[in-house]
């Protein structure tokens, strides 16, 4: 167009649908000269008359241009949000990892969920993602060729390039690849913002409203994951419940039988995705081949709910994660609200000791016998 027709459309990777923008104005132009469009831009100005030559602009300056453009990215979002939502129910999805040879059924997130826990490889949350088939493609292409996903060097065979992703901690995609946009929802939400500038805008202006109005407010999906399969939930009630009816497994009970404080409970959930991650029972110590033979023991034989002696867990190499950004222990709390209402009515008296005999006391006291028996444990 700019060489046989010297038309130059302005910010063309902003047009949302460039088949259908070509055909919109390709029909305009018929019906009214282009002048009546197009900025013109003489080039060669000092030139003489027969070697100057003028170009024609379009752009966004012109409202019919804008309205077109605004109107093509509105069409293009709801196609995408309807791609999107299509793909969140689908649960014909077939795929196979792409760093080991295990394949999944079923719904997408279930593959997404199994490379980010198994394989520390994070694309972003499934629901971020959409056209997620063409997106794993193209980064098995990318594999098959030995080209690393993050800094894109081929390698001369799969064990160098397996090497480098792990010892580079390059198990990750090149951000600054502009390809994969067009696989992120958040790329489609605003007409000429990318995603870095959707998230780098300035929002001070919101800071003047002088009452914000959360009534409207609505949580985000917590999608947190079961600690005994691949299951995940949008609120932390309906995992718990599936832990209790699927696995035997009721943290709540456990919570409140063992006086289990906030860090006490990210240990042991720590501690129980570790075992399960190295697919051992954590009862009867077992090593199984996978996690499906795993959770078959554990149901078969109910040791779910069999945790073992509390030094085995909480230790303090359990305050560290088994797997990056677990939402489960976001949701974990000790506060009275998760008390039973038999615990917040109950009153325990405090008596302290008589401090005005120091001497007999220092006889007496009872804080005597936990020195000793913390002593003897030591």
């Amino acid at each position: 167009m700019i060489i046989e027709h010297k038309i130059v459309i302005a910010d063309v990777k902003l047009v949302a649908d460039f088949q259908r923008y070509i055909l919109y104005w390709k029909k305009r132009f018929t019906e009214q000269p282009i002048t009546d469009f197009c900025s013109v831009i003489r080039i060669n100005s000092t030139a003489p008359f027969e070697e100057q030559d003028n170009y024609f602009l379009l752009c966004d300056v012109l409202p019919e241009d804008r309205v077109l453009r605004e109107e093509l990215q509105k069409q293009k979002l709801k196609e995408i949000l309807d791609q999107q939502q299509h793909e969140r129910n689908d649960t014909s999805f077939r795929g196979t990892c792409m760093f080991c040879t295990e394949e999944f059924h079923g719904n997408r997130s279930v593959l997404l969920n199994h490379m980010a826990r198994e394989h520390a490889f994070n694309i972003g949350l499934p629901d971020n993602i959409v056209n997620c088939a063409e997106f794993l493609h193209t980064l098995q292409k990318k594999l098959d060729n030995l080209q690393c996903l993050y800094c894109e060097k081929t390698f001369r065979d799969k064990n160098t390039l397996k090497d480098h992703m792990r010892k580079k901690q390059h198990r990750r995609i090149n951000p600054k690849n502009r390809d994969y946009d067009r696989f992120y929802v958040i790329n489609y939400l605003e007409l000429g913002k990318s995603w870095e500038e959707v998230q780098l805008e300035d929002d001070r202006e919101l800071l003047d409203l002088p009452e914000d109005d959360w009534s409207d407010w609505q949580e985000y999906p917590v999608c947190a994951v079961c600690l005994f399969c691949e299951k995940q939930e949008e609120t932390i009630d309906q995992l718990y419940v599936h832990m209790k009816d699927t696995h035997g497994f009721d943290l709540l009970r456990i919570k409140s039988e063992l006086g289990l404080n906030f860090y006490q409970q990210v240990k042991l959930v720590n501690f129980i995705r570790r075992q399960v991650h190295q697919c051992r029972c954590y009862s009867c110590h077992a090593k199984f081949r996978s996690k499906t033979k795993l959770r078959a023991h554990m149901e078969e034989a109910k040791h779910a709910s069999l945790l073992p002696d509390r030094k085995t867990w909480d230790q303090l190499e359990y305050y560290f994660p088994t797997y990056e950004n677990d939402a489960l222990l976001c949701t974990l709390s000790d506060s009275e609200s998760d008390l039973t209402a038999q615990e917040r009515d109950e009153n325990v008296p405090v008596i302290s000791e008589d401090t005005s005999k120091l001497r007999a006391l220092k006889r007496s006291s009872v804080l005597n016998q936990l020195l000793l028996q913390e002593c003897l444990e030591n």
